[in-house]
């Protein structure tokens, strides 16, 4: 079950999706608490795991992981050790930054990352050395138009029916 987010813990959510590196004495101005108030929110919010970790965003480009490719791969494999082992070689790849299981014709969708077309290659080799797939097929993004981390918290604080 979700917690009940209340639009102050949303305002909280919002400014620590922006910038995590905030003073909690800055974001409690900015959401109407003093400091103390401000980061018992934030801690009962990563106790609940709403908050999971604050991380780094880092420039791909800037650490030669510019180039994304989406990969989707189909199997005629669908048991649960075949999906585990996968998910184990898929898992020790750094290039792979998401990692999905799909509806639809394609079975699992990749994220992948890395400095250019040759390093995708061996990404490439290296994946299908080390598990049998049905087919793979390779999109390479050619402009990032929109991205971000930041989840919508509209439907936060409403309940599910």
């Amino acid at each position: 079950m979700a917690p009940t987010l209340d639009r102050i813990d949303r305002r909280i959510l919002a400014i620590l999706q922006e910038d995590s590196t905030i003073p909690v004495a800055e974001m409690g101005r900015r959401v109407g608490l003093s400091t103390t108030p401000c980061w018992r929110r934030i801690q009962k919010l990563e106790e609940e795991g709403v908050v999971r970790r604050r991380v780094a965003l880092l420039d791909p480009k800037k650490v030669k992981a510019g180039v994304t490719v989406f990969v989707a791969v189909r199997t005629s494999q669908h048991s649960e050790d075949w999906l585990k082992r996968f998910a184990e070689v898929v898992s020790d790849f750094p290039e792979v930054v998401e990692f999905y299981r799909m509806s639809g014709e394609v079975d699992y969708l990749l994220r992948v990352v890395v400095p250019d077309i040759e390093h995708y290659d061996l990404f490439y080799k290296k994946l299908i050395a080390k598990i049998d797939l049905a087919d793979v097929s390779s999109s390479f993004a050619m402009e990032q138009i929109k991205y971000t981390t930041a989840l919508p918290l509209d439907y936060a604080g409403k309940e599910s029916g």
